[in-house]
């Protein structure tokens, strides 16, 4: 029984134009995303399997496949639901307040220069990789990073919690090899609630770590 399964995108295929064209959101996620999908779980039949006949020749090469897989379904995960076709603009809740403007104010010193930073950190990634803004539990504040393929680099326990994809396929068939002209569409179509209810999740989760026993 598969452990992993695809989730279903919380929009149609045309929803993200024309900053992400439909066809390439459809190939994106009912391929790619499909493929790591399917590569966990094989692995896990995989490790299973090794697990059973007590053969262990092979166990690098599962795990990083393991953490290749899973890492990528992860971040996939998170990256269709950072995004909405009515998105855009700053990350203030209905209000106009918003815990996570505050805090990028805070450890960024603007939006403006959070915005920078990120954009600037997704689109140089060198060959596959991602932008990625997360929560780090141990000093709580927000960190910006670079992961490496998927599973790469990634700062010890940080909770991604908006992700911008940097891989080839995420966007060649429309920007070709201008990923810079990609990043900076992307802004127009972040989700800053599902950003914002990220944060929250992620310093409680964090909180909670933190005082258990």
């Amino acid at each position: 029984m598969a452990i992993y399964t695809l989730p279903e995108l919380p929009y149609d295929y045309s929803a993200l134009a024309p900053v992400i064209s439909g066809e390439i959101i459809e190939l994106h996620h009912d391929k790619h995303h499909a493929a790591y999908v399917k590569g966990a779980n094989d692995t896990l039949d995989q490790l299973e399997e090794a697990r059973a006949k007590d053969q262990w020749g092979s166990i690098n090469g599962l795990e990083k496949n393991l953490a290749f897989h899973l890492s990528g379904h992860i971040l996939h995960s998170i990256y269709w639901q950072n995004m909405t076709g009515d998105g855009g603009g700053e990350p203030l809740e209905k209000d106009g307040t918003g815990e996570l403007a505050d805090a990028i104010a805070e450890h960024f010193g603007s939006f403006e220069r959070f915005k920078a930073q990120l954009s600037k950190a997704s689109a140089t990634t060198q060959g596959s990789g991602w932008g990625v803004l997360a929560y780090e539990p141990l000093s709580g504040r927000l960190i910006v990073e670079q992961v490496y393929d998927h599973q790469g680099n990634v700062g010890q326990g940080s909770i991604p919690i908006l992700v911008f994809d940097a891989w080839e396929h995420a966007f060649y068939l429309q920007y070709r090899n201008q990923k810079v002209d990609f990043v900076e569409a992307m802004w127009r179509v972040v989700n800053w609630q599902d950003v914002n209810d990220r944060y929250k999740r992620a310093k409680e989760k964090a909180t909670g770590l933190l005082l258990a026993p």
